[in-house]
């Protein structure tokens, strides 16, 4: 859990750096390049709904990681397409990423980003 300040996606993008070499994880510096660039924009798109922090969820299975952003700021309209699309255009420009997606729920906004590893 991390305050929503822009000091989050740094200090997440190092945990789940770290977390994936505890796992045993060691993909190229290709892959490890777009995992820190998708965590910073997972995160940054939550800390711009306002809310006072947010959490980073990783899992892995079957050489993939997922890793999902949530905002924690209940009460969220639904999504402006437009920001929404903006966001998840750019996780996708990164190579190893196979799939993501954007919701909103009773707990805030969820990102989330698959990615080969």
């Amino acid at each position: 859990m991390y305050a929503a300040n822009r000091w989050a996606a740094g200090k997440a993008k190092e945990a789940v750096l770290a977390q994936l070499e505890a796992w045993g994880f060691c993909p190229g510096q290709d892959v490890l390049d777009a995992v820190e660039a998708v965590t910073v924009l997972l995160v940054e798109a939550t800390v711009e709904d306002q809310g006072n922090r947010v959490s980073v969820h990783l899992s892995d299975q079957d050489g993939q990681a997922c890793i999902l952003a949530l905002s924690h700021h209940p009460g969220l309209a639904d999504l402006d397409d437009d920001a929404g699309s903006d966001v998840l255009h750019q996780v996708t420009a990164h190579h190893p990423v196979t799939e993501c997606g954007m919701d909103t729920g009773p707990d805030g906004r969820r990102v989330w980003a698959v990615i080969d590893l």
